[in-house]
């Protein structure tokens, strides 16, 4: 199996819709490029695009390709779990969605350090194991977005578990908060195949600053940054797949060309993201990957992760009015930072841990001085 999978959380979108507005023509075409080229790991969850994720598999692969020709991941979103029903109640409705007669790999969607109460009031390893037993899935794990500490204990009680989804990437490998390298070197203490999410940080590592990419050029003078950061991702030797959310056909085709004939970073390159790395952040003040999981409940409608981008491309780019008026207009079709009401909904499932109620007014106070 080539080692690049289809991340499907960041598809090709209609002009002026949601995220939910999928446009299928654009993400039919992409899909079937993926499948020709060789290529057969699609990866979806419950709340990608508000649920049209898995609707969109289910049309574009499951209904479209004998089953044997793709291998597709879907997630049981654990902070949806009240009671052990539920975990069944949101499978049936994953596998109607995907119409995918059973899944290849699932996961425990999200696991971290407040996760133990909930995966024990649902019983949610035992229902993992018997779905396997059952047949419906082939294969268990987790997604994980915690500490070393946190992972460990999961490897430890839960030797069941086959995989773990860890978001690995240059910026975050030697993070504290994220902690990438860490984790990694615990599945490898443990046996655990690893499944790579964020290796591009949301974008954030494929247009980088000038500083970033005079530093990349020089070790690399035909790579693009993008591709450098999906090798620096696929060249640890436990990682079985590198998953991109990929929304356009371009995306698309670099990746596929980098894992077409995967070539692992050399020593000089792998130098060069080192320092890259270190340059990024100290540059970049909110480490947003836009996963939008924060915007899924958020009783005010903010545009969390447009704001974080818009407000970092100011920072790192320089300010230009045209960022004053893309603050007004996601304003004006959302709410905006200044309407936050400090709820923490949203810093309860961000992955990245950030301090969203602080970074809002931040934001909130950088534009309304402009």
């Amino acid at each position: 199996m080539k080692k690049l999978g289809f991340g499907m959380m960041r598809l090709p979108l209609l002009p002026g819709g949601t995220d939910k507005d999928i446009d299928k023509e654009a993400a039919k075409a992409m899909i079937d490029a993926f499948l020709a080229a060789g290529f057969t790991y699609f990866d979806t969850a419950y709340p990608y695009h508000r649920g049209a994720s898995e609707k969109v598999f289910g049309e574009l692969v499951a209904d479209r390709y004998d089953r044997s020709a793709y291998t597709v991941t879907d997630k049981l979103p654990v902070w949806l779990l009240n009671e052990p029903a539920d975990c069944e109640k949101i499978f049936e409705k994953q596998m109607e969605r995907t119409h995918a007669q059973y899944f290849d790999w699932y996961l425990l969607h999200a696991l971290g350090s407040q996760s133990f109460a909930i995966l024990e009031k649902a019983d949610a390893f035992s229902f993992m194991k018997k779905l396997k037993a059952e047949g419906k899935i082939r294969h268990i794990g987790f997604s994980f977005h915690g500490d070393a500490a946190t992972l460990e204990r999961l490897l430890m009680e839960h030797p069941e578990m086959e995989m773990v989804q860890l978001q690995i990437n240059y910026a975050d490998w030697d993070s504290e908060t994220v902690q990438a390298r860490k984790c990694y070197d615990l599945c490898v203490k443990y046996g655990k195949p690893v499944v790579v999410m964020e290796p591009v940080k949301g974008g954030a590592l494929a247009k980088v600053p000038e500083k970033i990419g005079a530093i990349l050029k020089e070790a690399a003078p035909g790579a693009t940054p993008a591709s450098l950061a999906l090798r620096f991702a696929g060249t640890p030797e436990n990682v079985m797949m590198v998953l991109s959310g990929m929304s356009n056909m371009a995306q698309l085709k670099e990746n596929m060309a980098v894992f077409d004939d995967f070539e692992p970073l050399s020593e000089k390159e792998a130098a060069a993201v080192g320092e890259a790395a270190e340059a990024f952040n100290d540059m970049v003040e909110i480490k947003c990957t836009a996963c939008r999981y924060c915007t899924e409940g958020c009783p005010m409608n903010i545009a969390i992760p447009e704001h974080f981008a818009n407000y970092n491309a100011a920072k790192l780019y320089g300010y230009v009015p045209s960022m004053s008026n893309y603050f007004t207009s996601l304003c004006d079709k959302s709410g905006a930072p200044s309407a936050c009401i400090g709820c923490g909904q949203c810093e309860a499932v961000c992955p990245q841990h950030l301090s969203i109620i602080e970074n809002l007014a931040k934001v909130d106070e950088y534009f309304s001085q402009k």
